[in-house]
Parts: structure tokens; sequence; C-alpha cells
């Protein structure tokens, strides 16, 4: 995790000072080290204040939807709100996609805006935007602080709402003449009415009802999404599973909640899962489904997604129980705690035909999916990313991007350690990965980092190659390059007779701009040439950029088509 210096407070209590110095030292006291921002006209008096506290490290987006990403990527890695600023206007619009990003995802954001002074408000002022009304449905709550004296409490609550219960982005947008003008410090009170407002464990008897649910299943699976990861805990899960060997599933957001390698991870249901996670459900007696939503990404058509099961739902978020899949019992709880309520209550149990079950899925798809993938003539992604995980000894930390790369990040690195799959997930954004892994290499210096991202991505948000350059991080990105938007491609081949409408890509020479912005990088085309050019990468110190030129009308399998349920997946080419 990021070197946190010695706390040293600026402001004594009841000290009267500008608003913007009460910013900086309410970041202060939050235990904040790094922001990802960009200055303007509107918050320039905050970046005043920042030049007195050293403690602050600020990272120059080159735009501010990164500063979104980065702050997503911070936050994930370090479990602490990640924090950006912007200004007013285009600043603030411009980090809608990443506050709707980290919405879906359940990331910890406190956004700072600035807005122009309180007289001009609502005048079609320069550079004004309402960003309360544009940002309503992309936070958990926001504000519009008009008085000094109110920023102490609102940054306050912001951190408090960012982290607690269901985490989320929190905005708070400051006009220019609250940063300008005086009020005294004071630390705020807590707040008592958000105070215990989040259910935390299950009541004894939905305890008792899990555990005879569970202790009496023939076929029970567990179903784990992104919840479990936030809770900060896979012992307890893995616990569980091993107690009555229970299969366990992982979300796309879930991955790397358990060690991928382990004999009770069955991988990741979803339209390009795995078959065994997929076929699953549809054919388990009780499922244990913690801390995910049932997404229609994972189910599929929700008509026929495990109409024979009993469903189990532990969600912190009670809006998630029966939103999208109607529980036999939804309990509100945090994964981790409801989980430690139940374990010590379990029946210990082996379920070896079940169990066999799941392996004569695996063979499947090793047969018709793994072995072409990774043994076909011309380079394919999927080679790309095993090789990836051979090399780091399935270590590193993957921050994938949106798109068949992915899909090809999840499936085919091997996810040892915890936390280490970062990606986004509900919005699906592309070029998320590349500021989100300076993010999280930002949070984390000890991480080995590497960015999986497309032709495609990349070009969205290729502009912070510079801050990663001038921040000096120490991140691979594998440039997965098929000169296509790979999945649009897949769907148009499959599903609209072939044809390619919109998607055929044309380049730029990528080493060209690597030397622009002062990162090295190579150019792989075979096997071998990816093997050499990961380990190149691997030994320089520094940001490296290797170009993959992977087959260009490669297709991820299995997939199940939209609108088709879990049993109409595809596995294989010839299965269509």
């Amino acid at each position: 995790m990021e070197q946190k210096t010695k706390l040293k407070t600026r402001l004594k209590e009841g000290e009267k000072v500008q608003g913007a110095d009460i910013v900086c030292e309410c970041l202060l006291r939050h235990g904040v080290r790094t922001i990802f921002g960009y200055p303007g006209g509107a918050n320039i008096p905050i970046y005043d204040a920042l030049y007195k506290y050293p403690e602050l490290h600020h990272i120059l987006v080159r735009h501010e939807q990164g500063a979104a990403h980065a702050a997503e990527g911070y936050a994930w890695a370090n479990g602490i709100p990640g924090i950006c600023f912007a200004t007013s206007g285009p600043g603030a619009t411009n980090l809608v996609t990443g506050l709707a990003d980290a919405m879906l995802d359940s990331v910890p954001l406190v956004c700072i805006t600035g807005q122009v002074p309180s007289p001009l408000l609502g005048t079609d002022a320069f550079q004004e935007t309402d960003v309360l009304g544009v940002t309503l449905a992309v936070t958990k709550h926001n504000y519009l602080v008009t008085k000094a004296e109110d920023i102490a409490p609102s940054l306050y609550e912001a951190f408090y709402l960012a982290s607690h219960g269901r985490p989320g982005p929190v905005l708070v947008d400051i006009t220019k003449d609250a940063q300008t003008a005086y009020a005294e410090f004071h630390i705020p009170l807590p707040k008592k009415h958000l105070e215990g407002r989040v259910r935390l464990q299950a009541t004894p008897k939905e305890v008792e009802k899990i555990v005879s649910m569970l202790n009496s299943a023939v076929r029970p699976l567990i179903i784990a999404g992104h919840g479990m990861l936030l809770s900060g805990d896979g012992k307890t899960l893995l616990q569980i599973a091993e107690k009555q060997d229970i299969p366990v599933t992982l979300t796309q957001l879930g991955l790397s909640t358990i060690p991928s390698t382990h004999r009770l991870f069955m991988g990741m249901p979803g339209m390009h899962g795995n078959v065994a996670a997929n076929r699953a459900p549809n054919e388990a007696d009780v499922i244990l489904a913690v801390g995910m939503r049932f997404h229609d990404r994972v189910t599929g058509n929700v008509a026929k997604y495990a109409q024979q099961a009993k469903i189990i739902h532990i969600d912190i978020d009670p809006s998630e129980l029966g939103k999208n899949v109607k529980p036999t019992l939804g309990v509100v709880g945090d994964a981790k705690m409801v989980l430690e309520q139940i374990l010590p209550k379990l029946s210990k149990r082996r379920n070896p035909q079940w169990l066999k079950r799941f392996h004569q899925w695996k063979r499947e798809e090793t047969e018709k999916v793994y072995k072409k993938e990774l043994h076909a003539p011309h380079l394919k992604s999927a080679q790309v990313i095993a090789e990836i995980s051979r090399q780091t000894k399935n270590k590193a930390t993957i921050v994938a991007d949106v798109g068949q790369n992915q899909m090809y990040a999840a499936r085919y690195y091997t996810f040892n350690d915890y936390n280490t799959h970062i990606t986004s997930g509900g919005l699906g954004t592309m070029g998320f990965a590349l500021p989100a892994g300076m993010g999280v290499k930002s949070a984390d210096s000890n991480r080995e980092v590497w960015i999986v991202i497309g032709d495609g991505g990349i070009q969205m948000t290729i502009q912070e190659l510079a801050t990663i350059v001038q921040e000096k991080l120490e991140v691979k990105i594998a440039l997965l390059n098929n000169n296509f938007l790979g999945m649009v491609r897949q769907w148009q081949e499959l599903f609209y007779k072939g044809n390619y409408s919109e998607v055929k890509l044309k380049n730029p020479n990528f080493q060209k701009l690597c030397d622009g912005f002062g990162i090295p990088s190579l150019k792989a085309k075979t096997f071998k040439e990816t093997r050499e050019a990961i380990s190149k990468a691997r030994k320089k110190r520094g940001p490296f950029l290797v170009e993959f030129v992977v087959e260009a009308e490669e297709n991820v399998f299995p997939m199940i088509p939209a609108g088709a349920g879990i049993a109409d997946m595809i596995v294989s080419p010839k299965d269509k």
C-alpha cells in the first residue's frame, strides 16, 4: 500500500481561515495522500491552498475522466475513497462517466469540484453547469456548498457516505466565493442521523434458515460478487466452501476473491463465462449468492435462470434483493459478517458426485476452447494473457479494459492473490484501464501492474500516457491490437450476417506514439516474440508498452447470445 506520512495537521480548532484551506485540512485529516485532478478558474483557490500541503500529492491528469478512473483504481487497490478535483462546467461534466462507472461498481470516491461564485449561480455564467442536477443519478449523494463554514461538515459527511454501506461516489461542488471566504475551522461532530442506518448482520432466525438450507442441500452452489471482495475477506467464503465441499463461482467483479487454482473454484459465470459456472445454476438445488446483484450479463434471460433452485441472497444494499431475481431468502448484511455468523453452525460434508459434474464441464471447455486457443498457430489474445500469467507467477494485478480484451483477461489470467483483478463491470467503460491502472500503482507501488487494453479502448484515454511518464509510474501495458472494435465485430459476425459496420480501425503507429510520450515499447506478432517482449517489459524499470498484434477476427467463446438463457450458451463455434 501507499506509504502514509505521519499526520501533521495545519489548522487548530476554531482557527479562522479560507474555505480552500479547510478543504485541504479535511482531506489531510481523512488520511488522504493522493489526489487526481485538473485545475481551472473555479477551483484555483483550492490549488493555491494545496501548495501549502506537501503531504497531499497531486497527480495532474490530462483529462478529468482520467482523474475519476484513476481515483477508482486507487480506491479499489487501497480500500479507501479515491479523491479527484475538477473545475466547474466542462471540468465537472468530464467526471460524469467516471462517477457513473464508480456508482455501478460500488467504488468509493469523493469528488470535489469548483463552481462559479454563488451570486452567478443560475445566470449561465462562464463555465457554469448545474453539477448537482447533472450528477444526481450517478452519485450516492451530492452537495452544493456556498458558504465556507459548510465545507468541513459536507466533506466529513461525504467521506462517511462514500465508504459506509454500499460504497460509491459522492460529489461536493464548492462555489469559488466559499473557497475564498473566511470561516472558523471546526471538526464536525459525528453525524448521528447517519449512524446505525446500515444493517451489517443477519438476524438469528435468518442465520438458522441459511444453515438449514445449506445443510440439507444436495447440489449447493456459491456465487460471489464484488460485494464479497469489498468486504475484505475471501477466507471466510473459502472456509464455508471447504467445510461443505461447495463449488464456488465468482462474477467478473468478484474474481480474485479466492485463488483461481483452488479445487473448488469453478470459474466465472456470464455472457463469456466458463461452462461449469454457467451450467451449474440450472442444476443446483440451493444457491448461496453473496455480494452480487444477478446482473443481466450473469443470468442471461432471467425467466430461464435457476428456476429449480432455492436462492439465498446476501447483500448490504436492500434494494438489490429481489430486484432482478427473486430469492427464497433475502438477507441484508455485510458479506463477511453474515458468513462469519453461519460458518460455525454448518455441518461438515463431502459431495463427490456433485463435484464430479463440474469436472466433466471443465473437461468439455478444455477440449473445445482452451486447447484450441492456447495452441493456435497464429497469435491469439488468450496466449498473451496466459503467458503474462505464467511469467508473473499469477501474482500481478490485472487492470482490464472493456471488450474482448477484458474477457480474455478474466478467462486466461490465473488470479491467485487477493484483489488483483480490476475492471469496469457495470458501465463497461472503454478507456477505463489506462487511468485506473495508474491509480492502482499510485496506491500500491509494490504491485506489479499490467494494464490489458484493446486498440480501440487505449485511444479513448491515451493522453494519460503523459501522466504515467510524469509520475514515473512503473505500469506495464499489454495492448491487444486486432485493428477492430473486436467485441462489436464478433457480434456483427455471429448475429448480423457479418455486416462489419464501422468497426474497422485505422490505427496510429503505437511505437511512434510511445516514443513521443517517452515510453519504451515493443511489438510482438508471434508467440516467440510475445514471450521475449513480456520478459523485457518486466525487466525494464518504469512504464513499458507491448503491442501484441493478435488474430484480427478472433472470437471469445463460450458466449451467451443476448436475450438467451444460460442453457443456450454457445461453447465453441461448432455449437452455433
